[in-house]
Parts: C-alpha cells; sequence; structure tokens
C-alpha cells in the first residue's frame, strides 16, 4: 500500500513539473517542482488568460515557477523581469498563485502601456492625495515617519520597512480600508497600479470596492481593458 501510495505521488510530481505552452504561445517552465503537488499550474495559467485580454499579455513571454533569491532579498513570491513571470514554486493555493500572476502581469503592461497609464498624471495623483491622508492617520496613531518618503512615489525601501515592519502589514490592511484596495498598494505608484490591476481582474464581476476607493484607478484599468493595440 505505502509503495503504491508513493508510486503515485512520484507520477504526481513528474507530470506536475513537465514544462508546456499555453494556446496563446507562452511557455510555462518548471525551474523547480512544485511545494504542494495539489496546485494545478496548467488551470491557473488557463485562467489567467481567460480573465486578462491578449493585448494586456502581450509582454508575456514565459512564465517561471521556482525559488530565485530576489524572494529572500524582499521576501517576494513573484516578480516581473524581461518578459517572464517569475513565480514562487511554495505557493499552497491556488488563488494566491493566480493573484501572483495577475499582479506581475500588471507590470509587463507597464511595459507596454507606460504612456497611458502614468503619462497624464492623474493615478500618481490619486495615489499621493491617499499617501497624505494615510501620514496624518498614521502620525495620530503613533507610527511617524518622514512627509517625503510618503511625497516619493516610487518604491522606497525605508517606507517597505516602515509599513511592513514598524506598522504591520495587518494594522495597515485596517487602516487603508476604504483608502487603498489592499495594505499593500500604498507601497508604490506601480504597486498601486498593480494591486488595482489585480483587483479587477480577480473579481471580474464586481468592481465596486476598486470603484469606491480609487475611481481614478478603476477608470484607468477600464480603458486599458477596451483598449487594443491592433486597433
Amino acid at each position: 500500500m505505502l509503495k503504491d501510495y508513493i508510486a503515485a505521488s512520484q507520477k504526481r510530481m513528474m507530470e506536475q513539473v513537465s514544462n508546456f505552452y499555453t494556446s496563446s504561445g507562452v511557455q510555462v517552465y518548471f525551474k523547480d517542482q512544485m511545494l504542494d503537488n495539489n496546485v494545478d499550474v496548467e488551470k491557473i495559467v488557463s485562467k489567467l488568460e481567460r480573465v486578462v485580454p491578449q493585448h494586456l499579455l502581450e509582454e508575456v513571454e514565459m512564465i517561471i515557477i521556482g525559488h530565485f533569491d530576489e524572494f529572500e532579498d524582499r521576501e517576494l513570491t513573484a516578480f516581473y523581469k524581461d518578459g517572464a513571470l517569475h513565480i514562487s514554486n511554495m505557493q499552497m493555493d491556488e488563488n494566491e498563485m493566480l493573484t501572483d500572476m495577475i499582479h506581475e502581469t500588471a507590470h509587463a503592461c507597464e511595459t507596454a502601456y507606460g504612456q497611458e497609464i502614468y503619462a497624464d498624471g492623474h493615478i500618481k495623483d490619486e495615489f499621493l492625495r491617499k499617501r497624505m491622508y494615510l501620514y496624518d492617520i498614521l502620525w495620530k496613531m503613533e507610527f511617524k515617519a518622514p512627509k517625503s518618503i510618503f511625497l516619493d512615489p516610487e518604491y522606497n525601501e525605508e517606507f517597505d520597512k516602515f509599513l511592513f515592519q514598524d506598522v504591520g502589514y495587518k494594522k495597515l490592511g485596517s487602516v487603508v480600508s476604504g483608502i487603498f484596495i489592499n495594505a499593500y498598494a500604498p507601497t508604490s505608484l506601480r504597486e498601486y497600479f498593480a494591486t488595482g490591476f489585480a483587483d479587477f481582474y480577480l473579481n471580474p464581476n464586481d468592481h465596486t470596492n476598486l470603484k469606491n476607493s480609487s475611481p481614478i484607478l478603476y477608470k484607468k484599468i477600464t480603458l486599458l481593458h477596451n483598449l487594443n493595440k491592433s486597433d
């Protein structure tokens, strides 16, 4: 019985780590095997391509599953670089993995649609208004950091550590409710966009939360959704 179980587990493992191409030609490559063999990567990638329009996936040439040094350096589970989504193999939940894939697809979109997203400055203005509101709230709660880092829309390691370590994402989550889509959204302008993008496609039938908390961001993502570069 045990021998049969081990053989079946090894068979599932080998099946799981089989590289494949999607119907749109994206290569999915397993640098490392999934920690949980029950996570169906092929199903998750299929859903990614189903919910996100093809024109917003154009920059994604490859999805690499595995463990990377960057995950340790910045406590990440995914990142986008050079046309590839790098996704952690240690994910224990299919929705979590799908969220990471959509989030990093947003960063890929910044390569193709950076002008459309940021050139008019509207998202940046909305983001910084929220940042200053958050600054006032946290200051009253005795979580104090220089105003200058709240006014910097780019990623700032000092600010990231302030939110993650000093305030804590659990507490921050309740503080930003109704202001930002989640506790990670205040991290930087790019993460503000990516978290909104992920929420938009993870909840395709109900955009109420995003629309109410970040109306300008919602409008911008809606425009991207309906934009086809081939037109």
